[in-house]
């Protein structure tokens, strides 16, 4: 069973400056989203990270709400946080394909994105991974968004340049002959 292995877990960055983290939360199942979001709370408050929750539908919806805060707002990351319990349908792949494969394109294009939507086979299960003081999946997708946003504001004064970029020596020449 996973929850008796060991897993390593990083210590949780320090920032100089502060830190806004939006939790987007589908509370569905409402105690196991209750759950996940104290989690991640609790992790956020003990980086000295501010944050604010809304809530959507459900998982499908977390993604497009994330895409629309990056768009529109100054958040520094996200922790997408809900629940998918299988049911007798197929929805419930097309649910957990679909919300992970959309975070992951938001994470690509550069937001900073903690996935903690549960997938899972039974509410068992469920509640196991959502408890705080258990697995704490919450939490653990929080811890995720912030190391991200460390990693992010390590490096955005980095700039390798795209395409043809001419050297410093002919931008001179240029200059010296239009004077």
């Amino acid at each position: 069973m996973a929850g008796s292995e060991t897993h390593y877990t990083l210590p949780l960055p320090t920032f100089d400056t502060p830190v806004k983290v939006l939790i987007v939360v589908a509370p569905y199942y409402k105690d196991i989203a209750d759950d996940l979001v104290a989690g991640a709370r609790a992790t956020l408050e003990a980086a000295g990270a501010s944050h604010e929750t809304i809530e959507v539908p459900g998982a499908l919806e977390v993604p497009s709400a994330i895409a629309m805060a990056e768009r529109l707002s100054n958040f520094d990351g996200y922790v997408a946080l809900g629940c998918v319990i299988r049911g007798e349908t197929t929805h419930y792949d097309t649910v957990c394909n679909d919300s992970s494969r959309a975070l992951t394109l938001l994470g690509l294009n550069g937001a900073c994105i903690g996935n903690g939507i549960l997938t899972v086979e039974n509410r068992q299960q469920a509640v196991v991974r959502a408890e705080p003081a258990g697995q704490n999946k919450g939490g653990g997708a929080a811890a995720a968004a912030l190391h991200l946003i460390a990693i992010a504001r390590r490096w955005s004064g980095a700039s390798k340049g795209i395409g043809f970029r001419p050297s410093e020596t002919i931008r001179i020449a240029e200059d010296t002959d239009k004077a």
